[in-house]
This record gives C-alpha cells, structure tokens and sequence, in this order.
C-alpha cells in the first residue's frame, strides 16, 4: 500500500527515531509499503519519518539502469559502524523536499550494520551512490535532513519554497 509523503517542514521529520524492538509482521509490511511508495515516487531511499512513522526503519535500492535487476533493501536499526576519511559529493534530493536538490559531501565508503527483514543481523560496505544513499537515510532516522548540511541562506531559501508547496497543495 503506497503511503503519504510528508514534506518538510514537517516536526517528525526532526524527531530521533525509537530503535525497533521486536520484528513483527506488521513492520514487514510497512516495510513492503516502504518500498511501493519509494518506486513509486520515484526515488531510491525512504525513512519510515518520511511517512510519519518514528522508528529506526530504512529502504534503499540505487539500482536505476533501466534491465538491471532491483536490489531492494530494508534495514531495520541501521548504523554506520565505520566510514572512510575520503569524501564523494553527491547532489542530493529527498522525497520529503521535492525538486531542491544540493551538494553534500560524505564519507565515500561506509560499513552499516543493520537487522533484515529475517531478523538477521547484516554488515555490508557500501561505495559511491549506495554510501551517500545510505547514510541519507540513517540522517532521517537521527532528525536530519540533507539540507542541514547546507548554508543557513540556501536552506532557509529552500525551506520557504517547501512552505509555499504545502500551501499551494492545502489549497488544491
């Protein structure tokens, strides 16, 4: 079931989100609608604040060349356990700021560790758009979003376009 979006400025999308406690199934199944509203948007990472939800909860799949098979994934409790000291810049988008787009620069490499939809721990070392991707999405988790790391005057710039959108759609 496809979810609504929040967009910010929203104050869940600022909140630290609860670690998950206990696997259920209805978790497993946020997380499968995690992931249809995330295609559908489209986009490539979506934190359960983003649809209002406050718990550690994350979906990714930076698989975007057209025939090349999805690699969709869901990590319950995701942490970055280690990260490099070399840096990528990526421009960034989010679904919860549509259309603003930004230069953020992150650790390249990262190791995450996270809790599968099995309940099985994982570790991976992710690179490139999978590394800024996933470290987006645990900054949700923690209440931050890919325009705190921008200048005051940019984010301000942006936050108020995100405040006519929410207006312009109350009216609509």
């Amino acid at each position: 079931m496809k979810r609504n979006i929040l967009i910010h400025p929203d104050p869940r999308l600022k909140k630290v989100c609860a670690p998950v406690a206990d696997l259920s199934d209805e978790l497993r199944t946020l997380a499968d609608d995690m992931l249809e509203t995330m295609y559908d948007a489209p986009g490539i990472g979506l934190a359960a604040p983003q649809i209002g939800i406050l718990e550690r909860l994350i979906v990714l799949d930076c698989i975007k060349e057209e025939g090349e098979t999805p690699r969709p994934l869901v990590m319950f409790n995701p942490e970055v356990i280690a990260s490099s000291d070399e840096t990528n810049v990526y421009e960034e988008g989010c679904l919860s700021i549509p259309d603003q787009y930004a230069e953020v620069t992150r650790p390249k490499v990262v190791d995450v560790s996270w809790i599968d939809r099995d309940g099985k721990l994982q570790q991976e070392t992710f690179d490139g758009l999978w590394s800024t991707c996933v470290q987006h999405e645990i900054d949700h988790l923690d209440g931050k979003l890919f325009i705190d790391y921008l200048k005051p005057l940019k984010r301000q710039m942006i936050t108020r376009k995100m405040q006519k959108l929410k207006r312009e759609q109350a009216r609509s």
